[in-house]
């Protein structure tokens, strides 16, 4: 029986996410399978896999033959490269102690760059949300000064339109007074 390592999908639609397990080839894609390894969520930002490492190198070293994508999956984890090793180990290479010390260097510094990964992800999504806040400050300063702006303009023209009304009064009562003080003074002569 030839059997692959594959992806299942689960989840629904425009959100999926993978089983990762050890099926015979000729199954359904999401039918049965011999064992299931692990999971694999590619919606996380970075991915996120959940692998059960001894058992897919088990499954590896007994020739399951895992898909393309499966076997990026298990690269990444570091499933294919202890298998090189242990086959390094067999043919005489080297012990079983310096595989070991490679293996671990390998691992720390796959580790160290995939948190240097999160991490820049991070820093972008706080610059982001940085700009993002500058954005909305910079907008809100605008239309404050707008708002003062009109507010200023309103309370001009209620000043023009209180002094239109005291200029209207005033000078009815000037002119009043006026023809009273001609009258007064052609009696006086």
């Amino acid at each position: 029986m030839a059997t692959k390592i594959r992806l299942q999908r689960h989840g629904r639609k425009g959100y999926a996410f993978y089983h990762i397990v050890v099926a015979d080839s000729r199954a359904p894609r999401d039918g049965k399978f011999i064992e299931r390894l692990g999971s694999y969520n590619p919606n996380t930002n970075p991915a996120t896999i959940d692998l059960n490492f001894e058992r897919a190198l088990y499954w590896v070293q007994t020739g399951a033959q895992p898909t393309d994508t499966t076997r990026n999956l298990l690269s990444t984890e570091g499933v294919m490269m202890k298998k090189h090793l242990l086959e390094g180990v067999k043919k005489g290479a080297f012990t079983v102690e310096e595989a070991e010390v490679k293996f671990n260097a390998w691992k720390q510094a796959k580790e160290s760059a995939i948190n240097s990964a999160k991490l820049s992800v991070k820093d972008a999504d706080r610059a982001a949300d940085k700009a993002r806040l500058d954005a909305e400050i910079a907008y809100n300063k605008a239309k404050e000064a707008d708002i003062a702006k009109k507010q200023a303009e309103i309370a001009a023209a209620e000043a023009a339109k209180a002094a239109e009304k005291a200029a209207e009064s005033a000078p009815a009562t000037v002119v009043e007074a006026a023809p009273v003080a001609e009258e007064a003074t052609p009696a006086a002569e």
